[in-house]
C-alpha cells in the first residue's frame, strides 16, 4: 500500500532563515492540515483543528510506522521531520519515497509547480497557496483591526480556511500525478539506501561553536562600525556604505565614471587609484563587503537547542549528476583557511579581542572568513575525522578514458600536477620547475571537460602569473598529452547522438552506455545509476554539425530551457556523477562501521570519532576498491582535528 501525504503547518520560526529541524522546535509549532491519498483512492484532508478526525489520526499514526505502507511526499524530509515532532513518533526514512528526489533523478526542476509545468500536467498546483500560507502558516502583525492577534486561526477567515483545505488537497493530487508519470524509472539497488542515509546525516547535524559564532558576529559589527566611521570622516557622506552615495563621491574625486562597485572590481580600482583618500575608501569598501561573514548568521539562525546545525544537505541537489547541494550554511563553498595559527585567531575571536586581532592580522574580515570552517566542532570527548579523496575527478576521468599514463601516476602515488607538466613539456619528472608545475596545475583544473583559453582565464590563470599569449599553447600541450581524454569527448557525443537518433537502442561508450526511453536520454553509469537528459533532440549546432540538445535548468539563467549536450559536458557529468557514487559508497561503509558522518563535501567525508581512533582505518576505507569500478585507483588523506579545517 502507498500513502501519499502533504501537510500544512504553522511555526513562529522562519523556515526560510533556518531549517525544518529548528522550525519544529518552536513551542507553537502546529500541523494544520494533513492531505492523504491511499494508492489511487480519493484525496482526504484531515483538519487537525476539527475535533471529528480522531479516528483518522489514529489510523494515520499506525500507518506512519507500518513498514508495509510506503509513504510518499514531495520534499519528504519536511513531512518526516514535522510529523515525527507532531505525533512524537520515530519515523523511518527508509519507509518513505521522496517524489522531489524522483523528479530530480530525471533532470526535472525542484519546485512542485515547476515540475507540473514541465510535465504538462492538467492538474496544476494551486497558485493561491502562497497567500494562504502567509495568512495561516506564519505569524501575522498585530493591529487594531485584527484585535492585536499574532496568529490567524481557521475561525478568523472560514472562507480562506476552506480554500486552504482545497489547496492541500490539490497538492496531493499534483504530487501523485507526478509520481505516476515518473514511476517507470526504477531506482537501482545501489542508490536505494542513500535517501534514508541522507536523512540520518541531516538529522544528526554538526555541532557549532556558538561562542565563536556570536563573538565573530559582534567583532564584525564593531569593526564595520569603525570602518564606516573612518569612511564618513574621509568622504563626509551620510552613508558611505550606500552604492549611490559612494559612486557619486568617487566620480567627483577622480573625474571618472564609476560603472559599478561589485567586490570583484574593487582590487583593480584600488590599484588604479591615485589619491590616498580614494584608495583608502575603496579598501574600506573591500574590507566590509565580505559576504562570507553571513555564514555566521546562518549558523546562529540554524542552530538547534543542542547547538547542532541540521539539514545542511539536499539529496540529489544537483539534479544532473546527483551530487548533494548545500542548504543554509552552504558547506560546498566555505572559504579555505591558509592561516598557520588558527588556534590563536580562534582564541582572540572567542575572547572578543578586536584590537589585538586587528593588530596581529590586519584584515579582521579576512580572519573571520578563514575561521568559518573552524566553527564546526566535535561533540565533547570526540574529534572530527576529516578524510579527503586525492584528485578524485582526475582519477575518474583517466579511468573512463583509459589514459594509462595518468592511471600509472595515481597507482604509484605520484603527483598529477607535476606529472602532467612533465608530459606537457617533455621533461623528466624530477626536472619539472615550479613554473611548469603551475602550468600543469591550471591545465588540470581547467581543461578536462573540453575547456580552452576561456576556461583557463575563468580558473584564474592570469592571477597565477601566466601570460595570456601563452594560454593557447598550454591548451594544445595538455590535449596532446591526454589524447584519450580528448577522444572521450568525441566518443561520448557520438554515442549520445546515436542513441537519440535510434530510441531504445543501447549505445555503449566505454564504461557508460546511452539509451533513450520515455523521451529521456539516459546515461547508465558503472554503479547502475542513470543520468537523465529530458526530451533530447538532434539539431544543427552553431558550426553546422548535428548535436544533441535537451531540456533542463540553465545554470546561468536558472530557467528551464534547451541546452547543448556537447562532449565535454557529457564527460563532466559522468565524471562528477561517478565521483559522487564513490563518495556514496564510502558513506555507506562508514555508517555501517559506526563511523557516523556529520557532513560531507563533494570529495570529503567528516565524521565524529573517539580521540584514539586509528587513522589508518579511515584511509583504508576511502582507498578500498569499489566493486563496480575495477581498476580505478583511489587514495585519501585523513587527519584528526578539534575543529573543521583544511589540513
Amino acid at each position: 500500500m502507498t500513502l501519499s501525504i502533504d501537510i500544512e503547518t504553522y511555526s513562529s520560526t522562519d523556515l526560510v532563515k533556518t531549517n525544518v529541524y529548528k522550525y519544529v522546535e518552536a513551542e507553537d509549532f502546529d500541523v494544520l492540515l494533513i492531505g492523504l491519498r491511499y494508492d489511487d483512492g480519493p484525496v482526504r484532508v484531515i483538519d487537525t483543528h476539527d475535533k471529528t478526525p480522531l479516528l483518522g489520526l489514529r489510523q494515520l499514526m499506525a500507518d506512519l510506522v507500518d513498514p508495509t505502507v510506503v509513504k510518499t511526499a514531495y520534499n519528504a524530509q519536511f513531512e518526516i521531520v514535522c510529523l515525527s515532532r507532531y505525533f512524537n513518533l520515530v519515523l523511518d526514512p527508509a519507509q518513505w519515497r521522496c517524489t522531489m528526489a524522483g523528479a530530480a533523478r530525471l533532470g526535472l526542476p525542484f519546485g512542485l509547480d515547476k515540475v507540473a509545468e514541465v510535465l504538462g500536467l492538467g492538474t496544476k498546483k494551486d497558485t493561491r497557496g502562497r497567500a494562504l500560507i502567509k495568512y495561516f502558516s506564519v505569524p501575522c502583525k498585530p493591529t487594531a483591526i485584527n484585535g492585536g492577534r499574532v496568529r490567524n486561526l481557521p475561525h478568523h477567515a472560514p472562507d480562506k480556511w476552506d480554500q486552504f483545505i482545497e489547496y492541500c488537497r490539490k497538492d496531493v493530487e499534483v504530487e501523485t500525478a507526478i509520481k505516476k508519470i515518473i514511476s517507470f524509472y526504477d531506482v537501482p539497488g545501489f542508490e536505494r539506501p542513500m535517501f534514508a542515509l541522507d536523512q540520518a546525516i541531516n538529522s544528526r547535524g554538526v555541532l557549532v561553536d556558538l561562542v565563536l559564532v556570536r563573538a565573530a558576529i559582534k567583532i564584525n559589527d564593531a569593526y564595520t562600525e569603525r570602518m564606516i566611521a573612518e569612511a564618513v570622516k574621509i568622504t563626509g557622506l551620510a552613508n558611505p556604505n550606500s552604492v549611490a552615495q559612494l559612486r557619486g563621491w568617487l566620480e567627483r574625486q577622480t573625474g571618472d565614471q564609476v560603472e559599478d562597485l561589485r567586490k570583484e572590481n574593487i582590487p583593480a580600482m584600488i590599484a588604479a587609484a591615485g589619491e590616498w583618500n580614494v584608495r583608502r575608501v575603496l579598501q574600506i569598501r573591500q574590507l566590509i563587503s565580505k559576504s562570507s561573514i553571513k555564514k555566521y548568521y546562518a549558523m546562529l539562525n540554524g542552530a538547534s537547542a543542542d547547538g547542532r546545525v541540521r539539514g545542511l544537505f539536499q539529496y540529489y541537489g544537483a539534479n544532473r549528476t546527483g551530487r548533494w547541494a548545500g542548504r543554509q550554511v552552504q558547506m560546498q563553498n566555505l572559504i579555505k583557511n591558509s592561516m598557520p595559527d588558527l588556534d590563536l585567531a580562534r582564541a582572540l575571536v572567542r575572547a572578543g579581542d578586536l584590537d589585538t586581532l586587528e593588530l596581529v592580522y590586519g584584515s579582521v574580515p579576512g580572519v573571520l572568513s578563514q575561521l568559518i570552517r573552524t566553527a564546526f566542532v566535535p561533540s565533547e570527548g570526540k574529534v572530527l575525522l576529516v578524510s579527503d579523496f586525492s584528485a578524485i575527478e582526475a582519477r575518474v576521468i583517466a579511468w573512463l578514458a583509459g589514459e594509462e599514463w595518468r592511471l600509472g601516476v595515481f597507482r604509484g602515488g605520484g603527483k598529477i600536477y607535476e606529472a602532467s607538466a612533465a608530459t606537457m613539456f617533455f621533461v623528466p619528472l624530477e626536472e619539472v620547475t615550479r613554473e611548469m608545475r603551475a602550468k600543469g596545475k591550471i591545465a588540470e583544473l581547467a581543461l578536462g571537460y573540453q575547456g580552452g583559453v576561456g576556461a583557463l582565464l575563468k580558473m584564474g590563470a592570469l592571477a597565477m602569473g601566466l601570460v595570456e599569449d601563452e594560454l593557447p599553447g598550454i591548451v594544445e600541450r595538455w590535449r596532446s598529452a591526454n589524447k584519450r581524454i580528448v577522444g572521450l569527448w568525441q566518443r561520448a557525443e557520438n554515442a549520445a547522438r546515436s542513441a537519440v537518433a535510434d530510441p531504445g537502442r543501447v549505445v555503449v561508450c566505454g564504461r557508460v552506455a546511452y539509451q533513450v526511453r520515455q523521451d529521456i536520454l539516459f546515461c547508465r553509469l558503472p554503479s547502475g545509476r542513470e543520468l537523465a537528459y529530458m526530451r533530447p533532440r538532434v539539431e544543427a549546432g552553431k558550426f553546422g554539425y548535428a548535436q544533441v540538445t535537451y531540456e533542463g535548468m540553465n545554470q546561468t539563467t536558472k530557467k528551464w530551457g534547451r541546452s547543448a549536450a556537447y562532449g565535454g559536458l557529457l564527460v563532466e557529468n559522468m565524471t562528477q556523477a561517478i565521483a559522487r557514487d564513490i563518495l556514496a559508497e564510502k558513506i555507506k561503509i562508514c555508517e555501517a562501521a559506526d563511523l557516523f558522518v556529520t557532513f560531507h563535501v563533494h570529495d570529503e567525508i567528516v565524521v565524529e570519532a573517539p580521540k584514539n581512533f586509528n587513522l589508518n582505518i579511515m584511509d583504508e576505507i576511502m582507498a578500498r576498491p569499489v566493486p563496480w569500478a575495477e581498476g580505478l585507483p583511489l587514495a585519501a588523506e585523513s587527519f584528526k582535528t578539534n575543529y573543521y579545517k583544511k589540513d
